[in-house]
């Protein structure tokens, strides 16, 4: 009776001391609007990013896992780019996919940075990540003569149920693109460089 009383006592002391694993802010704000798609817009003024203002633009959250997101982002009916954020030891990394549409991928792809720590929480409600670029994409940036591009810091910010924003900014350079969260969109062909699905 007394061995049954004190593993008894050892178990519930065991539950109570065990660690609970907390729930991510990040991936966990997405998962509820799997497989959605949302349009955007380019909120931002740089020259540079004339041809994007003027597109469709659509994001789609179509793959969901445990610890990782993949964002296909269409520019109009280029289907080439891909953001691929995923949850590290440490905090968060994104990461740019950028595919051919014969499939093969781009001489520029997987390039992106890591956010270190918990997510940047915003006034209103939600989060904001940024990735200063790896030392994988500066040497990719220099090897293609784009130095100026190993600056860059890409940003990400969700506000559940409101709004979606992608950001680049470096030294004389600045896209914000704002996806409006409120009202899906038609869900996008799969984009390049995934096999076409039965």
């Amino acid at each position: 009776m007394k061995l049954h009383s004190l593993a008894a006592a050892l178990a519930a002391s065991f539950v109570m001391s065990a660690p609970v694993l907390a729930a991510d802010p990040v991936i966990d704000s997405l998962v509820p609007v799997c497989y959605q798609a949302y349009r955007g817009q380019v909120v931002s003024t740089d020259e540079a990013d004339a041809d994007f203002a003027r597109s469709t633009l659509v994001m789609h959250l179509r793959e969901c896992r445990a610890s990782e997101l993949r964002i296909p982002f269409n520019v109009g009916d280029n289907r080439s780019r891909t953001w691929i954020l995923s949850k590290t030891e440490t905090g968060y990394r994104l990461k740019h996919r950028h595919m051919h549409e014969d499939g093969t991928p781009d001489a520029l792809t997987n390039y992106g940075g890591d956010h270190a720590g918990a997510p940047i929480e915003l006034p209103g409600g939600g989060w904001r990540l940024e990735f200063p670029a790896d030392a994988e994409s500066k040497a990719m940036f220099e090897a293609a003569g784009i130095a100026q591009s190993s600056q860059n810091v890409w940003a990400m910010e969700h506000v559940p149920g409101k709004q979606f924003v992608y950001e680049l900014r470096r030294p004389h350079r600045f896209l914000r693109v704002e996806f409006d969260m409120t009202d899906t969109a038609d869900t996008p062909q799969q984009p390049w460089g995934v096999p076409v699905e039965p």
